[in-house]
């Protein structure tokens, strides 16, 4: 009798191991479970970017940064066709406006800012350092400027190429694209660069800007249309054909309507704002480009452009 019972406190002893062995298994599973739930759901990646600020005069640089957890790859557009792929950085614009920064992160996350550039230019204060020369030129001409003051170290950007563009106390540098540029001076002795502003023209455009009426080479001029807008949504340089498209067709009014049709929908905005649109809005065809223009002059009022996504087969 004694030798059972022994044998029986055995056998439970042994039972209630197993038991809290599974209890044990079974806890180590659900902590496992737990913590996988977590990660997917709540420990999702986020995007963790910023712009310094968010209101900038023309000579300010927008200042952009992403502290994005295990990022890789980085895409910043800036609302005006430039981009840019590193993780921080700064950006200057030559043209007043409203624009919304782009950031995508590794393809996938993405964040956006709108940002608001004055058509002014904050002042250049505590510098022994000044510029001279001209405050226009033209295209393929070679611009002169001057830096004044005692310096030893002279870098200067002409505001077409985002780099420094020449060394030295005198900078000569030809312009390739008309526009609007905000030149930049950095040395040694500035406590913050020195900006001068100058307009590039283009003469031989200029003298290009005779309408051709209707029924006299329309064709000629709707494939002029189309092809600078083309180039635009192909990432040509966008200064270029955009002020080309402005000032022989549009009188320099970049407001012009223009109604679009792509993809059996339509829309209508602005020239600027569809131009701008190109830029970013994936890869766009252009098949079609007509203009009304005013009986009583020779500037267009009204844009047409049918046009699809080259993504979507054309039937």
């Amino acid at each position: 009798m004694a030798e059972t019972t022994t044998s029986g406190k055995s056998v439970s002893s042994n039972s209630q191991g197993y038991i809290f062995l599974y209890i044990f298994i079974a806890i180590i599973i659900l902590a496992a479970l737990i913590f996988l739930f977590k990660s997917s759901v709540f420990d999702k990646r986020t995007i963790d970017a910023r712009i310094l600020r968010n209101e900038l005069s023309l000579n300010e640089d927008l200042v952009f940064t992403d502290n994005t957890r295990n990022a890789k790859k980085w895409i910043w557009e800036f609302g005006n066709g430039a981009k840019a792929t590193s993780q921080n950085g700064t950006y200057r614009y030559l043209k007043s406006g409203s624009y919304i920064v782009r950031l995508t992160v590794d393809g996938e996350l993405k964040e956006q800012f709108p940002v608001t550039v004055r058509d002014t230019v904050a002042a250049a204060i505590d510098t022994l350092v000044t510029i001279s020369g001209p405050t226009s030129g033209v295209v393929d001409e070679e611009v002169r400027l001057e830096a004044d003051g005692k310096a030893s170290q002279f870098d200067w950007s002409f505001g077409e190429t985002n780099r420094v563009d020449v060394k030295g106390r005198t900078a000569l540098y030809t312009y390739h694209a008309p526009g609007k540029y905000l030149v930049k001076l950095t040395t040694d002795k500035s406590h913050r660069p020195i900006f001068h502003t100058i307009f590039i023209t283009d003469p031989n455009a200029e003298l290009e800007t005779d309408m051709v009426v209707p029924g006299e080479g329309e064709r000629k001029v709707i494939d002029d249309i189309r092809a600078r807008l083309q180039a635009i949504a192909n990432g040509a340089d966008f200064n270029s054909n955009y002020y080309y498209l402005v000032r022989k067709y549009l009188c320099n009014n970049e407001k012009v309507t223009v109604n679009v049709e792509q993809d059996s929908a339509k829309k209508a905005t602005d020239f600027y704002s569809y131009c701008m649109g190109l830029t970013f809005g994936g890869e766009i065809v252009v098949d079609e480009a007509q203009l009304t223009i005013s009986p009583s002059s020779t500037c267009a009022t009204l844009v047409n452009i049918k046009q699809h996504s080259a993504k979507t087969v054309k039937k």
